[in-house]
């Protein structure tokens, strides 16, 4: 980790929602997501803050030999979003506490706020990592 990775971090991201990151598409095998709306699923509003603090972080760690991990996530989700609308999440690095880093999210589609809360990642040693992965994955 480098001596800049402190709180006080912002990171902005803009990502515009395609069809492909609605609900139906989370889990194409479940026959009852394919009757849901077709708007931003909650599963791809995690993965796009995770992205948002991954590149938060990048410049403040000596990637690739040290990555993150996410540990804890805690959102609402109080808004539908459909394709074609731009969502800004907003990642704020507010604690750092040896290897794990706590974030404020926060996130707006043009129209409404659609996400608030805190994302937590941990640091870690990526060769270390998959290394002991490698331990549990089946032969």
């Amino acid at each position: 980790m480098k001596a800049s990775l402190v709180p006080g971090i912002v990171y902005e991201k803009e990502f515009t929602v395609p069809e492909d990151k609605t609900v139906p598409h989370l889990f194409p095998e479940a026959p009852e997501f394919q009757s849901m709306p077709r708007v931003l699923a909650t599963g791809y509003l995690v993965g796009l803050i995770e992205w948002s603090c991954i590149e938060a972080l990048t410049p403040h760690i000596d990637w690739p030999a040290e990555q993150t991990v996410g540990t804890h996530i805690d959102i609402s989700h109080t808004a539908a979003t459909p394709p074609g609308l731009t969502v800004k999440v907003t990642v704020e690095l507010v604690e750092v506490d040896r290897r794990r880093l706590r974030f404020a999210v926060s996130a707006h589609d043009g129209v409404d706020a659609i996400t608030k809360g805190f994302h937590e990642r941990f640091v870690i040693d990526a060769e270390g990592f998959n290394r002991g992965l490698s331990k549990k994955t089946p032969a």
